[in-house]
């Protein structure tokens, strides 16, 4: 989409644009009443600064919406399309990697009671096993912290890839 485009919606029609990019109303109002943007940088750092300060339950929410890594992405709408590009270092051919990355998602949500979420795009399986193992030796509240950090990373990337260079 281009920027100017998104300027000129209407409240609710840009809000629909920037919520798959994390379900976090306070992100999406922030970002939406941050327009006009005059250029990509701008946004992002409006969007960049509304990260820190996420609560933990609004990161639980938005939890919800990301799927295991490893699985399948279900779904049509542009959030599905983002996480299924977002997981293509993943090879859904790959049954130990599969089975590696499903058990190491059932001891994360053992041990923290969420899904694991780590920013996926432009790494491979191994990567992400390696930072789950890695993960998996934090205290709750380390890993609390990590997590919003990689929801944050999601959802910056996810603002680029709607309105950098890759949609025009």
């Amino acid at each position: 989409m281009e920027l100017e485009e998104f300027n000129a919606l209407g409240e609710p029609a840009a809000a629909d644009v920037v919520r798959p990019c994390v379900e976090i109303d306070s992100f999406v109002e922030t970002v939406v009443a941050g327009r006009p943007y005059a250029d990509l940088e701008s946004l992002l750092s409006t969007a960049a600064a509304q990260t820190d300060g996420w609560t933990p339950a609004e990161v639980e929410r938005a939890l919800a919406g990301h799927p295991r890594i490893g699985e399948r992405v279900a779904g049509s709408g542009l959030s599905a399309r983002l996480a299924r590009r977002e997981q293509s270092g993943v090879d859904q051919e790959d049954a130990a990697v599969l089975e590696r990355l499903q058990e190491g998602n059932r001891r994360y949500e053992e041990t923290f009671g969420r899904i694991y979420l780590v920013r996926a795009a432009g790494r491979s399986a191994e990567e992400l096993l390696a930072l789950l193992e890695k993960r998996l030796g934090n205290d709750p509240e380390t890993e609390l912290q990590v997590t919003k950090e990689q929801l944050g990373e999601i959802a910056l990337l996810r603002l680029e890839r709607l309105f950098g260079e890759e949609a025009q």
